[in-house]
Formats: structure tokens, sequence, C-alpha cells
């Protein structure tokens, strides 16, 4: 006689895998974030819980993952990102940002361009037009 219910449900494990993954995204991209505001280079899971919604035994769980994957290193009750978590937390962090952070409809890279002054909306921005490209 077979006991069902101690049969391994791999969907079940496919969603688990796929959530940590996902976390583990959200946890480079915060302490990207983070240290990049001045917040800290070394942060601890009380710090993170404030921005993920994770428990504690989980978030710590996934922390040590990362140092084993070398995109964290641990620092006795912290964490830091190494090179490689601030190369991946940047690029996570930038891709999931780029719709908010890039010039909008006829904008331009120039931050002193007068097609970033509100009294120019809709006005196409001269680094943009084929008059000025020649």
């Amino acid at each position: 006689m077979t006991n069902d219910s101690k049969k391994e449900d791999p969907q079940k494990d496919l969603d688990l895998g796929i959530g940590s993954l996902k976390m583990r995204d959200e946890i480079l991209q915060v302490m990207y974030w983070m240290t990049g505001e001045g917040l800290g280079s070394e942060i601890s899971v009380v710090d993170l819980r404030k921005f993920l919604p994770s428990e504690q035994t989980v978030l710590a769980r996934d922390l040590e993952l990362m140092v084993s994957t070398g995109l964290l290193e641990s620092r006795e009750t912290k964490f830091a990102l190494t090179e490689q978590g601030k190369a991946e937390g940047g690029r996570r962090f930038a891709d999931e940002f780029e719709s908010m952070i890039k010039p909008g409809h006829f904008e331009c890279d120039e931050p002193d361009c007068d097609c970033h002054d509100p009294e120019a909306a809709g006005e196409a921005c001269k680094h943009l037009s084929s008059a000025y490209m020649n």
C-alpha cells in the first residue's frame, strides 16, 4: 500500500523554485538601490524586510544561497554585494525601471535642453529633428 500524500508534486517544486528566483532578483535590486542611495553597503535581513514581503527565515535562506553562488558576501549578521552581485543587481534594476528613466517622447538625453521644459510640451526636440542631424 502506498501513501499518495507523500508523492512529490513537480508543479509545486517548480513554483517554489520560480518564486525563489524572483525573490533573489528582488533582493539584488533592493540591495543595489540601497547601496546606491547611501543607505549602507552592508545590509541585514531586517533591513531587507522593510522592502521585501518575505519571512525572515526564508529571506535568510535566500541570502545564504546567494552567498554560495558568489552574488553576496556574508559579514557576520549582514550581507554585501560582490562585484558580480553589483553587476547583476545593476542590470536587473536598470531592466526593471528602464521605462521610467528613459527620456520621454520627443525628449533627448541633454538635461538642459528645452524639450525637458514643461512649457515646451508637445514640441519636437531640436536634437531629434532631421534639421539638427544634418
